[in-house]
């Protein structure tokens, strides 16, 4: 499987496969296109994300962050977040543990 190779979502939407799993740490790829804000995420999980390609907008608690390929943020878990929009490419790789 290649990462790179995974196929665009549809516009306002998202999809997740998962690339690797135990009980305490799962790893997924995350392709975007999210024109208007998505779901707002309160996890049981930690997260930690990297933007592989693309850009995004996130809304952590009340701040705004702009994100480029590259960047990469902590999410402990519950903190609210949520995406507010994405190009049409962007790729996330994220990492859950509890």
């Amino acid at each position: 499987m290649n990462i790179y190779a995974l196929k665009n979502p549809e516009p306002d939407s998202e999809s997740f496969t998962t690339l690797y799993q135990t009980n305490t740490l799962k790893i997924e790829a995350i392709k975007s296109y999210l024109l208007v804000p998505g779901e707002i995420y309160h996890q049981e999980e930690n997260e930690w994300v990297v933007l592989l390609k693309g850009s995004a907008q996130l809304r952590i608690e009340n701040k705004t962050m702009d994100l480029k390929e590259g960047d990469f943020l902590f999410l402990a878990k519950h903190t609210v977040h949520q995406v507010l929009s994405t190009s049409k490419d962007a790729l996330w790789l994220g990492v859950f543990s509890s």
